[in-house]
């Protein structure tokens, strides 16, 4: 495995630690979606940089899964579209991590979490990780 993949998916790991640690502040669920965010964005590349594709310089979580060639239910596209509305260029940090309808739920973020935590390991087993 290259050493560019394992630099990807540890930050990823990263972005999902911190999602889990922060899940419980109900202040902080932009934050924690905008995690989840980063963390399906750096595991998608890693799976990319893995594969020999050409990277793509892109937060485009639907493209970054198609050009991975991760395969995902009709549920888990839906889940990945609404997680990929919550980022937005980092000269906006007072939008940092909302959904197009605001801030997201305890709920709404707790779900985001298992989702990261099943395409992290999904992302690994594929490349052998």
């Amino acid at each position: 495995m290259k050493q560019t993949t394992k630099d990807w998916f540890i930050a990823a790991e990263d972005d999902l630690l911190a999602a889990k640690k922060l899940v419980d502040e109900d202040r902080l669920t932009n934050v924690v979606a905008f995690h989840c965010q980063q963390c399906l964005e750096k595991c998608f590349k890693a799976i990319i940089e893995e594969q020999g594709l050409p990277s793509i310089k892109s937060h485009d979580l639907l493209r970054l899964q198609q050009n991975a060639k991760i395969r995902l239910s009709e549920s888990e596209i839906i889940l990945l579209t609404i997680i990929n509305e919550v980022y937005i260029d980092a000269r906006y940090p007072g939008d940092l991590g909302l959904l197009p309808h605001g801030k997201p739920t305890k709920e709404e973020v707790k779900t985001f979490i298992e989702f990261c935590d099943a395409l992290f390991l999904k992302g690994r087993v594929q490349i052998g990780y």
